[in-house]
């Protein structure tokens, strides 16, 4: 899996009778082959995944909550 920027519409067929179609701009995780056809293509970038939200500490939640 990759994740990917596309630059311009493409369309990926994981099988001769299926497409998918991506359009330009859109940002998501695909197959790594898609990723290969579109990159060598020209139509997309492969970007970093996005950051996961930072977890609050519960016992540092609770602590907060008493301050006042």
């Amino acid at each position: 899996m990759a994740r990917l920027r596309f630059t311009a519409d493409f369309d990926y067929r994981p099988t001769p009778m299926s497409t998918i179609a991506y359009k330009e701009g859109m940002e998501l995780t695909v197959r790594r082959e898609c990723a290969d056809e579109a990159v060598a293509k020209g139509k997309a970038v492969e970007i970093d995944p996005p950051r996961k939200a930072a977890k609050v500490d519960e016992a540092e939640e609770d602590a907060d909550a008493g301050r006042g």
